[in-house]
């Protein structure tokens, strides 16, 4: 095998007390938005919050994580799945890939079922532009029962 891929996490503010469980069990098990990386070695350089609205650590975090050697950032799912989810997502995306060079994914863990249920009930994710943000964590049922 290779040099692994180095990665970045940056989850909402909101949730700044989670222990990043999920996200982590994902990575491991090559789940959600970690499938891409399936048969690859990865290494997690770092894991931040946004800071909160409108997302203060994004413009410096990512910086850090590039000095650890950060290839990827990974917007978690988290900032997808939040009520509401987060108004600044699709500009992330774009500042870091900009700003940093850096590959930006949007999502880690797999949506849980509960979240799904609840924004396919709200309409939530219905546009173009959320079907894409939400795809790489999009799983079917039985895994998005696991994360719930």
């Amino acid at each position: 095998m290779g040099d692994a891929i180095k990665l970045g996490i940056i989850i909402c503010d909101r949730y700044r007390t989670c222990a990043g469980g999920k996200c982590l069990r994902a990575l491991r098990n090559r789940e959600g938005a970690f499938t891409r990386y399936q048969g690859e070695e990865v290494e997690l350089v770092g894991f931040a919050t946004c800071n909160g609205c409108p997302g203060g650590n994004i413009e410096y975090v990512p910086q850090e994580m590039k000095k650890n050697g950060a290839e990827v950032v990974h917007l978690a799912t988290g900032m997808i799945v939040g009520y509401p989810p987060c108004p600044w997502i699709s500009y992330f995306k774009t500042f870091l890939r900009e700003k940093y060079g850096l590959e930006v994914v949007v999502g880690t863990h797999p949506i849980p079922q509960n979240y799904y249920l609840t924004h396919m009930e709200l309409g939530t994710w219905e546009g173009a532009a959320w079907k894409e943000l939400v795809a790489p964590s999009l799983t079917d049922e039985k895994t998005r029962m696991a994360y719930d």
